[in-house]
Formats: C-alpha cells, structure tokens, sequence
C-alpha cells in the first residue's frame, strides 16, 4: 500500500516515523516553556503577575514583585487604578528597579469563580494584551497555582493552551506593517519550585499540542475557497498524515461510485471540483478496528446549490469544511500525543454549487447503506455528505462515532454563539463529549432525539427527506434525526457547531474569525478513552 499514488482511486500509505510539528502547524505562534527562578528577578520585556478581586495587600509572587517595585503595585491599588478584575491587565514601568522594563498585573477575578477556564482565557488576554513591537518574550507566574489552588500541572497547560490561542492570527493574505505583525515569540513560566518544573514543563507540552492543533483548524476554516478546494484540503490532511505518521487514504469519485455514495456524490454533481472523501488513522492501540470515528463535514463553499443562499454573508461560508478541519486537526493532535487509542478522521469534501449538472430539489438518491432519500432543499447538503461518511465508519468497525459539522442555521437561533448542541443515541458516550468538552473549556447543551421527530423527515416518495415537513421548526433536531439512521447501532453523537465556528470579537481563547471550537473536545474525549 505505501508505494501508491495518492491520486489513484484508492490510494493509501502509512508513515512510519514521526516527527515534530514544523510549519505544517500554519501560522508562527508562541513558543511556551517552564523555567525555575525568581519572578521578581527573571530578565524578560514583561514580567505577569496577577492579583484577586478585592485584595489589598498582594502576596506570593506578586508581592515579592511589588516589593522590588518599592510597593508600586499596592500604590495602584489604592488608587483605585487596579481592583483585580477579571479582564483587567495593568502595565506599570519599573524604572529600572528590577531586570524587566515593565510588570503587567493581570486581573483574576474572584476566588469564588475562578478556574482552570479562567487561567486559560487569562492568558488569551494577556497575550493579545501586550501584543506590540518591542514585546517579544512574557515572563509569567502560574496563575491559579498559588493561592488560587489549582493543579500547577493543569494551571501551566491553561497557560499554553491560552497563550497560543490567544496570539493567533490569520494574516497571510494580508499586507500588514510592522506594528500590526507584532508577535510576542516566547512565555515563560517561572516556577520556584524546581520540583514542579519538569512535570509543568510535560502539561505545557501536551496544551501545546491542543492549542496547535486548535489554530490548524482556525487556518483552514480561514481560509478562502479558492485557496481550500477539496483536493488542497486533501494534500493539507495527507501534509499532517505523513508528518504525525498515520495512515492516510483518500478516496476519489470513482471509488465513491463503486461504494454507492449516493447522497454525498449528489452534492458534488454541480461542482467543476472533484469530491474527495479523506481518511486519516491513528492506531495507537493497535489491532483492528477503531476505537473512536470523528467524521466532519467538508463543505469547502456553500452556494446553497440550486436552492441557492442570499449573497449577503455568502462569503462566510467558506468555513463549511470546520468539521472537517476540526476532525483531522484532533486524530492529528492525538498521534502527536501518542494516545493509545485507535482514532480514525473521516473528512468527506465537496463544494456545493449550482449548475446544470446540480442536484434540483425532488430529485432522489440513494445512500451507502441503501437509504433512498427525497432531496426537498439543496441547501440542506451537510447531512447528505454526512450520510455517506457515516455508513463508510461503520464499514470500517467503528465502535463510536462523533460527527462534526456546521449543519444548521436553526443552531444559531436556538443556543445564539454561546454554546453547541449535541444529540445522540447513546447515553454513555454522550456524557463522556459533554465532560471533554467541558475540561476544554467549551459549553454544550444536549437537544432531544424523540422518536416523534421522525415524522419530520417523511417522504411520499423516498425513504425519507432531506429536511422537515412543513413549518414545523426544530430544524437542528431536523438534521440530527436525518443522520441517525446512517449511524445505526454504533453509539453516536453528532455535534452542530453553526453557532459558534466563527466569532465577530475575540473572546477569551476564542479568537475573532474560526473559534476552533470542538477541536480539544475531540482530543480530550480521545484522550480519556485511551486511559480506558
């Protein structure tokens, strides 16, 4: 298999060895690390500290800063200028009293509320926060691993995870001047304790990885189509395959065709691009069979098809594929990290658009697993490409199956951009999402999959259709009951991500632009599995 051609009709390969993450990781980002020292004396061009809501008289690190600072920080505070304030970030010049030019004393909120959440948006914050040209390496505290009580291990990965979140940008079709490409290159977390550093500096490590893999997602989901067409997509997932060492296969029309993808061939037909359906795994367990199936839809632009979308905002759905991209980022994360699980990604890739080829609403195709299904909207084109890859992990052996995707626009109406649903047909599987994405620092919230939804999806023609009957809402309900057929009995979430995939501000570690929402979900959850 390693000696065929990528561009066969079934081609796959396997790498042997591994190697570390280069440029493949897409933008440049923070470097993070772990050092012993004393924060009131470490060389740097900003030192991090931080204070609590409501404190007066700073300790810890922070008041052996402020005493080197000849009680600079205290003054502030009763000023009134630093209150500790989650978000708050107060830069002070010390004047050559201490080694750094400047301290920059970072509001953690309350004791009550604060949180590994907490610290990781404290660092996006930060980081964006002393962004500017002559700022290139941060010296900070482990917030939370003092009084705040946190875990240091879990408090240095917050840090990681938030600080090359937080950095990151998509700039790279941009011509930006020099103040607006200012980067800080390097974190260092001063630890006293020269006991902890080695354990932190492997936490650092591993949130490196996280967030990485977060910002691989972010850049293709960024990314405009005419620079992301499936086949770019497909050479961009074979580019990690190859440097994490898994197996890569892709699978062309023709080989679709023999499999009987029907409904995911359907979306492709009015597009002068070729269809791929991706294939990355990860045998960290090894044997046969995979432990895990993420699947994620790859819509690489979205015109609606013949069912065809307003313009205003069109341009946005360049970002159709983030299921995809999130799907292949996580089993990438997960080789990097060595897990011992067995994860395969499932990416199937298409544009939808319209032409005289196209699919036309009330057209009828037939599924993989021999589903006929009556296509009412063309725009409803996610779930018929899902359908296909789902039917495909289950021929597979897939013991689980999460499925990824920007399928709805009912998800926005429902949750707003402050949460994703997730639906499923297993209980234990379900749970094990909502607790992965919880220690990601993701909110979910589960909708109902009642059997009296199944009416929705009836048709007098075909097995069933492509959206609901009538006006009947529950259009994200709508979407999941249409996939769950094409999952059958494997244990199965799906998750709808159209809420919070692309973001009008920054927010914490969620950047302006693709979140990477869903990305550390999917690693974590394969994470906890391999420790199973």
């Amino acid at each position: 298999m390693a000696g065929r051609s990528r561009r066969g009709d079934n081609a796959v390969f396997k790498v042997a060895c591994r190697r570390k993450a280069g440029s493949l990781t897409g933008e440049k980002h923070v470097k993070v690390r772990v050092e012993q020292g004393d924060i009131a004396r470490y060389g740097a061009d900003v030192l991090v500290v931080n204070l609590f809501e409501g404190v007066t008289a700073p300790g810890g690190g922070t008041g052996a800063v402020d005493r080197a600072l000849e009680g600079a920080i205290s003054k502030v505070i009763a000023a009134g200028d630093l209150r500790g304030k989650s978000g708050e970030l107060v830069v002070l010049h010390t004047l050559g009293r201490i080694p750094a030019p400047r301290v920059a004393v970072a509001g953690l909120g309350s004791r009550e509320g604060f949180d590994i959440d907490a610290v990781r948006n404290l660092a996006a914050n930060v980081v964006r926060g002393l962004r500017r040209p002559g700022v290139r390496k941060v010296a900070t505290l482990a917030h939370g691993a003092g009084v705040g009580g946190l875990d240091p291990e879990a408090a240095a990965q917050a840090i990681a995870e938030g600080s090359i979140l937080g950095g990151y940008r998509f700039l790279k079709h941009k011509t930006a001047n020099d103040e607006e490409r200012a980067e800080i290159d390097e974190v260092v977390i001063v630890e006293h304790d020269g006991g902890k550093v080695a354990a932190m500096q492997r936490a650092v490590e591993r949130g490196t990885v996280l967030a990485e893999a977060t910002n691989i997602a972010r850049d293709w989901a960024n990314e405009p189509s005419n620079h992301l067409t499936p086949t770019m997509l497909a050479e961009r997932a074979e580019a990690l395959a190859r440097e994490a060492g898994m197996e890569f296969e892709v699978l062309e029309r023709r080989e679709m065709e023999r499999k009987g993808m029907g409904a995911l061939l359907s979306v492709a037909k009015g597009s002068a691009e070729p269809p791929k359906l991706v294939r990355l795994g990860w045998r960290g367990r090894g044997g046969e069979g995979w432990d895990l199936a993420l699947v994620g839809k790859g819509i690489t632009f979205d015109t609606g098809g013949i069912s065809i979308k307003p313009a205003a905002n069109m341009e946005a759905m360049k970002a159709d594929m983030t299921g995809a991209a999130s799907v292949i980022a996580a089993a990438w994360a997960l080789a990097r990290l060595g897990a011992k699980v067995n994860v395969v990604a499932i990416a199937p890739c298409t544009e939808n658009m319209p032409s005289g080829s196209a699919t036309k609403p009330g057209d009828v195709v037939r599924a993989m697993n021999g589903r006929t299904i009556e296509v009412i909207n063309t725009d409803a084109e996610g779930r018929l490409v899902l359908a296909d890859a789902l039917c495909w992990a289950n021929e597979l052996g897939a013991k689980r199956i999460v499925d990824v995707a920007t399928l709805t626009g009912a998800v926005t109406t429902a949750l707003g951009d402050i949460c994703y649903a997730l639906m499923t047909n297993d209980e234990t599987l379900c749970r094990q999402v909502e607790e992965a994405a919880a220690a990601a620092g993701e909110k979910t919230w589960r909708l109902p999959m009642w059997k009296e939804y199944d009416e929705f999806i009836k048709s007098d023609v075909a097995d069933c259709r492509n959206v609901g009957t009538g006006n009947r809402g529950a259009g994200t309900i709508v979407g999941a009951k249409f996939l769950e057929p094409f999952a059958g009995k494997t244990p199965w979430v799906h998750l709808d991500i159209a809420g919070v995939d692309n973001l009008s501000a920054d927010r914490g570690w969620a950047t302006k632009g693709a979140s990477g929402y869903s990305v550390r979900a999917l690693i974590n959850l394969g994470l906890r599995l391999s420790e199973a």
